[in-house]
């Protein structure tokens, strides 16, 4: 085993940021999906580093967790050839990016606001629905804002009218999964966005790829998380009151005792239909995963989490104990600091209080910004 203090000599410097591709361990073996009543009973949660002895062993951990993810609780997200994929400018703000796959074409349009201090190319920072971050975070920062408009690919909602399982945009181009929730589709298209900024580039976008960010609140603090875990192109994910499924542990929110988010209460739009017919109730434990290795997969990247007690049913008391199993990740390649949480009552849900400012401003500045 490569002992601890040999890899904080080593230094943050040699460990990346961000990478250059959405998932590094796609060339890996994938790993045995035993059947859910195989799977043995965890009572605690599942180590986020087992047989990880070294960082180079975190390729492989976090492609078998990003694999159990998929297979258990979310679905597919199909990888996409780089020749399936056509971007371009529409106008000097507008990016557009046409993905087609199985002679079905889907397109995603987003418009990006460029700052009006600095110089490009730009960092990004990608609301998932919309940013709900405090505007005043970005106005006098050389940071571009765009919005991930997640209905071009999956349009449920719980709030308007929607198309069901197998009637989405998504569904078109991959009819073999249809059973998919809606975070493993809309994961997939904030992919396709990253894709088409890539291959305009710089001088067209006016978008610095290695500086991008994602952000979302509740529903799509979530997906935010989700977006940001499944592509290593994410340099910063900021998951805002994510609620259960996002961040907070599902065995830890099994054993609430306040009414809130959990395996069996929450909505299966967004998840496999199976998760729930499998793990339900105590069969939680032998869910082979738990959300705080969601959170790990974004290492060794940077990752915020931000959580408002005031809401039990967004399930903080659960987030809380997953933050910290998370961050040992983190912590055992000697980059603790891109990691945090912070969870503060007084304010509305998804509305920053001024007294998370700091935690926030600090992210953006070091890991967009880099200063």
């Amino acid at each position: 085993m490569l002992a601890f203090g040999v890899l904080v000599a080593l230094g943050q410097s040699d460990i990346p940021h961000v990478y250059e591709v959405e998932n590094t361990g796609s060339q890996l073996a994938l790993p045995v999906m035993p059947e859910p009543d195989q799977l043995p009973v965890i009572r605690e949660l599942p180590d986020a580093l087992e047989d990880v002895n070294s960082f180079a062993d975190w390729q492989k951990r976090r492609s078998d967790i990003a694999h159990m993810i998929q297979h258990y609780g979310i679905g597919e997200k199909p990888v996409v050839e780089p020749s399936q994929v056509k971007a371009h400018m529409e106008g000097d703000t507008a990016l557009v990016v046409d993905v087609t796959v199985n002679g079905q074409t889907l397109t995603l349009r987003s418009v990006i606001n460029y700052p009006k201090t600095g110089q490009p190319p730009y960092a990004l920072m990608i609301g998932t629905s919309m940013i709900s971050l405090p505007k005043q975070l970005f106005e006098n920062r050389p940071i571009a804002t765009m919005t991930y408009h997640e209905s071009q690919v999956n349009d449920y909602s719980q709030w308007r009218p929607h198309h069901d399982r197998g009637e989405h945009n998504f569904d078109r181009l991959y009819p073999n999964l249809v059973a998919n929730g809606a975070y493993s589709e809309w994961a997939w298209g904030l992919s396709r966005l990253i894709d088409g900024l890539q291959q305009l580039g710089p001088e067209i976008t006016k978008i610095d790829t290695r500086h991008i960010g994602v952000t979302g609140c509740s529903y799509a603090g979530k997906m935010a998380l989700y977006c940001g875990a499944f592509d290593e192109r994410v340099a910063l994910t900021i998951a805002q009151e994510p609620g259960g499924g996002g961040a907070a542990a599902w065995r830890k929110s099994h054993e609430s005792k306040e009414n809130v988010e959990n395996i069996d209460k929450t909505d299966y739009h967004w998840f496999l239909e199976s998760q729930r017919e499998h793990f339900k109730g105590d069969s939680v434990y032998q869910l082979p995963y738990d959300q705080h290795e969601l959170c790990a997969m974004v290492c060794p990247r940077a990752l915020l989490l931000l959580g408002n007690p005031d809401y039990p049913w967004l399930a903080d008391d659960a987030m809380q104990p997953s933050a910290e199993a998370a961050n040992k990740v983190w912590e055992r390649f000697g980059i603790g600091d891109r990691m945090d949480w912070s969870i503060i009552g007084g304010h509305m849900h998804c509305q920053l209080p001024e007294v998370q400012f700091p935690i926030v401003e600090k992210f953006i500045d070091r890991f967009l910004l880099e200063k």
